[in-house]
């Protein structure tokens, strides 16, 4: 699956889970919603879907009474502009569509790039509701106010309110609203019902740096490990005793208590559903990897860093730590971790967040607290996490995958 492809079609979390549905069908895993005890069979693959999250599963060669689960975690959303069910706003000969804030996006970000729109589109047809993942063919735009009438900007700052300053630019006025263009998405005669669309950057993913040695991207956060998860565990072979497990939750940026989230039932109920008694097992012998993007030192601003436990880019996975839990890590984790470094051959940083500044957290400490799973929180190390723009090296993607192709081999 390559990199550059997966991040410019992701971007929506549906549009990420299409992806990831894609391929691993390729590589032969069977599509099950919900999966039945009585259709595993051993060595086979599976994936099971909830909206936009997705569990893949590759079952062991034999399963035994007391098999362990290698689960790797990941989240499918990131922080975006999504369109309001009555966005339409007309002023000054200019229609502009009206955004909710989706998670913590940096807002000045946002400002005069180019944005697509995509998402899913619910409609009745035949007595029916069904549903439609698309992707729009417009550019819109959130133009700045020039320099000229705002002189202080460049020492005061920019400073942007959200419900004021963040309407998407779309059209001339016509008298068309919105969701009429979202009409011409669904079959003829079908009627639309509702819609979750969102705003994204539409400028394709890059190489960059001298020697090629960065990714420039929107979605880096967290479509780089969903990518990282996907291309190791399609490369892997069914181990002998043990579940290899992958997880692509929605809603990470927003909390994950929903029903697609790491705070909801689906991956319990995955798990219950292939083996009886399974809070024992992943409790006693089995490990979690939560992976999410790492925050490496900004060379502009390495104060914002401590400074014995400041990731660089370029520098190998890093170990993310926090004694107030925002992450899972803990002692026993954190060595099966160093441990698997070494025999993958790569380096570890660590990260730990300044004591007068708040620490964000993942879904680890979300699902190691309900299915009781020694976990630990790794990621790339990034710059301009939350931009609509980020940015990490090529190397550490590379380091990431060699490690979790470790993970999910037979010696891990």
């Amino acid at each position: 699956m390559d990199f550059f492809e997966f991040l410019d079609n992701s971007v929506t979390p549906s549009h990420t889970v299409a992806g990831l549905v894609s391929a691993f069908r390729a590589a032969g895993f069977r599509l099950y919603e919900p999966m039945m005890p009585a259709r595993i069979e051993p060595g086979k693959g599976y994936c099971i879907v909830r909206d936009s999250s997705l569990i893949a599963v590759r079952v062991p060669k034999s399963v035994s009474q007391f098999p362990g689960f290698r689960i790797a975690l990941a989240h499918t959303d990131f922080p975006t502009l999504k369109i309001t069910p009555y966005p339409d706003r007309v002023s000054c000969g200019v229609q502009a569509l009206h955004p909710e804030i989706y998670g913590s996006p940096i807002f000045t970000s946002w400002l005069d790039r180019h944005l697509g729109y995509a998402g899913v589109l619910a409609y009745a047809e035949g007595g029916e509701v069904r549903l439609k993942t698309f992707r729009g063919d417009k550019l819109f735009r959130i133009p700045q106010l020039a320099v000229h009438l705002n002189r202080g900007v460049n020492q005061d700052g920019l400073k942007v309110n959200p419900q004021t300053d963040l309407d998407a630019l779309w059209s001339v006025v016509t008298g068309e609203k919105f969701e009429d263009t979202l009409r011409a998405e669904i079959p003829e005669g079908a009627k639309l019902l509702d819609f979750d669309v969102q705003l994204f950057d539409a400028q394709k993913a890059a190489r960059g740096g001298f020697h090629d040695e960065w990714i420039y991207s929107g979605r880096l956060d967290n479509l780089s490990s969903c990518h990282a998860i996907a291309e190791a565990f399609i490369a892997s072979e069914p181990l002998e005793n043990d579940f290899a497990v992958a997880c692509f939750f929605n809603n990470e940026e927003v909390g994950s208590t929903t029903r697609e989230g790491a705070g909801g039932n689906f991956l319990k109920s995955v798990l219950d559903s292939i083996v009886p008694n399974v809070d024992a097992l992943l409790a006693s012998n089995s490990l979690a990897l939560s992976i999410d993007m790492a925050h490496a030192v900004h060379p502009n601003f390495p104060q914002k860093h401590e400074q014995n436990h400041a990731p660089i880019l370029g520098g190998g996975i890093v170990l993310k730590i926090n004694s107030q839990k925002r992450y899972a890590s803990d002692v026993y984790s954190n060595a099966r971790l160093k441990l698997l470094c070494e025999q993958a051959n790569i380096n570890c940083q660590t990260f730990v967040m300044r004591n007068d500044m708040p620490c964000g957290s993942t879904v680890g400490p979300t699902v190691s607290a309900a299915l009781g799973i020694p976990t630990v929180d790794i990621g790339e190390p990034m710059l301009s996490m939350h931009s609509i723009r980020e940015m990490t090296a090529a190397k550490d993607h590379a380091d990431m995958i060699s490690l979790l192709k470790e993970f999910y081999c037979e010696k891990a």
